[in-house]
């Protein structure tokens, strides 16, 4: 059996944490505790309910929000088609105008398009040459029938943290809801929904070490919004989305938020010394740059546009270590990614970047063995691409 490579692609999943993985088998097999939350007329049905509403509880508590504020949903996919299009259903095509950015992940891109082709409103904000969307274009889009306004709160693929709080206090100033997509935020850096006056936040808890296919959306219960169901059927989730609640994925996310929540602080700071360590191994190699590198960023991304190289085959070249190009959502394309494309990157700079990103299991010794590889790989595919030229 081959050796597995050194993971860098913290930002595509992240492993499930030894201490969640445990709390979860525990709501699984006969041994324990495997009942039905919905099922309210035995005792296996009530504990199930219980762990449920503790892990409501973890997620709540890790984002400064209220515990009956939080809606089970199967990851950030979901809460954002549930957030725009629940928001969207509430009005006539001609009523509603959206505003998202040209750097959002394809899970809040495809449903605006999808509601645009249905007579919605819709205006695609670009970002400056670091990938941030600022206020004022956020301000000079707005629009008398502006319903919502949906923007991440950390890029995917480089990492690039938006004005959030900033955006949020024009936004509610305006009286327009304001939905972030978090998947990359929660457990990175502090997410507090009611100093970003979100309206809607959306969660995943495969992002920081909880399982696939859990996650949340947050829901401003102080607000004039009513969220129109995507999924019907026996009204769960105070009837925003229907469907038997998975105790054991529940319970694990929120065992993740709880960890996140205790040890997020000196985590990132180890993950950032980490990062930087990588970017001054490399930063010699010339005709190198970071993507973003001019905004805040989370600690553990690092997207390096590499001059003269194809970013494939850099990735090819580098083996021993489990990097990406891109999102992990459409890494099967060979089209340039739209986020470095949207930052102004030409074609063959976006080709030629990679995105590093770091977390919770990465060592010293594994960023100092990618330096080698990386410092190694790169001048011999500079001069392979020379001498066929």
């Amino acid at each position: 059996m081959s050796q597995s490579p050194i993971y860098f692609d913290y930002a595509a999943t992240t492993p499930v944490d030894e201490r969640v993985a445990a709390k979860m088998v525990q709501f699984l097999t006969r041994e324990g505790q495997y009942g039905n939350p919905a099922s309210r007329s035995h005792l296996l049905g009530w504990l199930a309910e219980e762990a449920v509403e503790d892990a409501r509880n973890e997620i709540a508590d890790l984002i400064g929000a209220d515990n009956r504020e939080i809606v089970w949903t199967s990851g950030a996919t979901e809460s954002n088609n549930l957030a725009l299009k629940g928001v969207a259903e509430n009005f006539a095509p001609d009523d509603c105008h959206l505003i998202v950015s040209a750097t959002e992940h394809k899970a809040v891109l495809d449903p605006a398009l999808y509601l645009q082709k249905r007579g919605y409103g819709l205006t695609i904000l670009k970002p400056d040459s670091d990938g941030v969307i600022s206020v004022d274009a956020v301000k000079n889009a707005l629009q008398p029938n502006t319903r919502l306004v949906s923007l991440m709160a950390a890029n995917n693929e480089t990492g690039v943290l938006n004005p959030v709080a900033k955006i949020g206090a024009l936004l509610a100033e305006r009286g327009v809801w304001f939905h972030i997509d978090a998947a990359q935020a929660v457990g990175k850096i502090p997410v507090d929904v009611n100093e970003w006056q979100a309206t809607l936040l959306s969660i995943s808890g495969h992002k920081f070490y909880a399982p696939k296919g859990v996650g949340a959306l947050y829901v401003r219960r102080r607000s004039t919004l009513e969220l129109r169901a995507q999924i019907h059927g026996g009204g769960h989730e105070r009837g925003m989305r229907s469907g038997t609640l998975a105790t054991h994925q529940l319970v694990a996310i929120g065992a993740a938020a709880n960890i996140a929540k205790t040890e997020m602080a000196d985590e990132a700071a180890r993950i950032q010394t980490l990062r930087d360590r990588l970017w001054s191994g490399i930063e010699d190699l010339g005709d190198i740059r970071i993507n973003g590198a001019g905004a805040p960023r989370t600690p553990g991304h690092l997207n390096v546009a590499f001059g003269g190289i194809d970013g494939e085959a850099l990735m090819m070249a580098l083996r021993n270590l489990a990097v990406s190009t891109g999102s992990a959502c459409t890494s099967a394309s060979v089209e340039p990614s739209h986020v470095l494309k949207a930052m102004g990157l030409a074609d063959s700079v976006a080709h030629g970047s990679l995105r590093f990103s770091l977390g919770r299991y990465t060592t010293q010794s594994d960023v100092d063995q990618a330096i080698a590889s990386i410092r190694e790989a790169v001048p011999a595919l500079r001069k392979q691409s020379s001498v066929a030229s």
